[in-house]
């Protein structure tokens, strides 16, 4: 497999679809794939289920995706910055997982090794933990 390509367009060709969970790296603003971001919007892929640290802000970074309505749900530690984010989320058309940041990056690290699931008190007698197996 060739890992190096001349553009975001092509790296994507044949490896995204409708309805794919996608995490996007970065925090803030800052390290994120904006090549890629750019090249999902063009690629007209929806109902994407997005894993970030944050929503971008409008016009930047995720902000892009959401206002062409790509994105069905979110899950992230903080969606603050966005206004469209908060538009869609509020009259519903937006799904959203809030997750703690240290919550967030440990199911990415477990899911990456494989770990199906994993216990943790972080968010315990909060809205959090509404609907979730206590211990």
């Amino acid at each position: 497999m060739n890992k190096v390509f001349p553009s975001a367009t092509q790296a994507l060709s044949g490896v995204v679809a409708d309805g794919q969970l996608l995490a996007v790296g970065g925090f803030g603003l800052c390290g994120i794939p904006e090549a890629l971001i750019d090249a999902l919007r063009d690629s007209g892929v929806k109902n994407l289920t997005v894993i970030s640290n944050n929503a971008g802000v409008d016009g930047f970074g995720l902000g892009k995706l959401l206002e062409t309505r790509q994105i069905k749900k979110m899950i992230s530690s903080y969606v603050g910055e966005n206004k469209e984010f908060e538009r869609q989320y509020l009259a519903g058309e937006l799904e959203l997982e809030f997750t703690p940041q240290g919550t967030l990056a440990e199911k990415l690290r477990a899911g990456g090794a494989g770990i199906p699931a994993f216990f943790t008190k972080t968010g315990v007698g909060t809205i959090v933990a509404d609907g979730k197996e206590l211990r």
